[in-house]
């Protein structure tokens, strides 16, 4: 007989702009700085139009960077054996963190607030989890894995 899961969570970023919507975004922001540009140009004010243009890849590069950051991917594991905490960043980099559950505790730092944060510690070691979920998605993670932790040290 296998051990048994009793918590098995996958999660990243979420990323609202798809690559379509980006593509018709960027698409929509440069033909709208041509146009501007080029009624700059018209009434001989030729330099605004390369900001026109500097304007549009600086958005092209803060969107990219957005989509790299959201690369980011966290599973969360529970077992009769062990809390298993995997961190792959943006880059690749991969790192885990791995505590008997019995001795794991939970902690939701100033709930309801925008700041909160989802604590794993055992054995004077912590693990943040999911801190670019939402708030009220970090309460229920918090929710999920508490309840999560009392179904396996029940079960033990």
């Amino acid at each position: 007989m296998g051990e048994q899961t009793y918590f098995d969570a996958v999660l990243h970023p979420n990323r609202s702009l798809g690559e379509r919507g980006f593509v018709l975004l960027m698409a929509a922001l440069a033909a709208i700085s041509f146009i501007g540009g080029v009624v700059f140009i018209s009434v001989g004010a030729w330099p605004v139009f390369g900001f026109l243009g500097l304007d549009v890849l600086l958005i092209y590069v803060a969107f990219r960077a957005s989509y790299r950051s959201g690369r980011l991917v966290e599973t969360v594991r529970l077992t009769d054996d062990a809390l298993e905490v995997r961190r792959i960043d943006a880059y690749g980099r991969s790192a885990a963190w791995r505590v008997p559950p019995n001795w794991a505790k939970v902690e939701l730092d100033h709930a309801g607030e925008h700041d909160c944060r989802v604590t794993v510690r055992s054995h004077g070691e912590s693990v943040v989890l999911g801190a670019f979920l939402s708030p009220p998605e970090r309460k229920e993670l918090a929710e999920a894995l508490r309840a999560a932790l009392d179904r396996q040290r029940s079960h033990a």
